[in-house]
């Protein structure tokens, strides 16, 4: 009898790990049904350089508030390149920027903290809606000076965003598979002009 207790025993467990496994499949087709996005891009110029003006939404999913809120670290990376349009060459990339905004909470004081590698100062402020649009806003941008563009020629900006890794504690790195269901990663987003 006490083998037939054993396979009992396995094909329970096997069936458990199949349930698992399925939850992640279906979470997962859930998941990429709420994609972030980069939304209303604009460019624009001052009298000496070019600018870029763009939002991310559908970034703050409910697990990466959840994960805010519980005191995690969050940064999204922002990667904008410009490129010069060649018909029959490859394109020639003539700026290249990564900037990144992170968003830390302190349970103690009540409060959120929020650093823009673009920006001089952390803002800091109580209510967590307000944090939203100042991660994922990104405002008067500088690309590049208006001197290294040529008048006529065909340029093409690529802005993409995508949600930080961050190190766990050596504790918790077993429930990392659990932390990966929540990043994101927007597609490439491009902007065609002529100067």
């Amino acid at each position: 009898m006490p083998g037939k207790h054993v396979r009992l025993k396995s094909s329970i467990k096997f069936l458990i790990c199949i349930g698992i496994m399925q939850c992640f499949f279906f979470y997962g087709i859930a998941l990429a049904k709420e994609n972030a996005m980069i939304e209303n891009i604009k460019l624009a110029n001052t009298k000496d350089n070019l600018l870029v003006y763009f939002d991310v939404k559908k970034a703050f999913t409910p697990k990466i508030s959840q994960a805010v809120l519980n005191g995690i670290p969050t940064t999204f990376s922002f990667y904008i390149s410009l490129y010069k349009i060649k018909d029959l060459w490859f394109d020639k990339k003539i700026s290249d920027i990564q900037i990144k905004s992170t968003l830390k909470y302190n349970p103690l004081k009540k409060e959120f903290s929020i650093l823009r590698s673009w920006k001089k100062n952390a803002v800091v402020v109580q209510a967590f809606e307000k944090t939203k649009p100042l991660m994922t806003e990104i405002d008067n941008l500088k690309i590049l000076p208006l001197n290294q563009l040529v008048k006529g020629e065909k340029y093409q900006l690529r802005i993409k965003a995508k949600l930080d890794k961050f190190t766990l504690p050596l504790s918790l790195h077993d429930i990392l598979i659990f932390v990966s269901l929540w990043d994101f990663e927007t597609n490439w987003y491009l902007i065609n002009f002529t100067y």
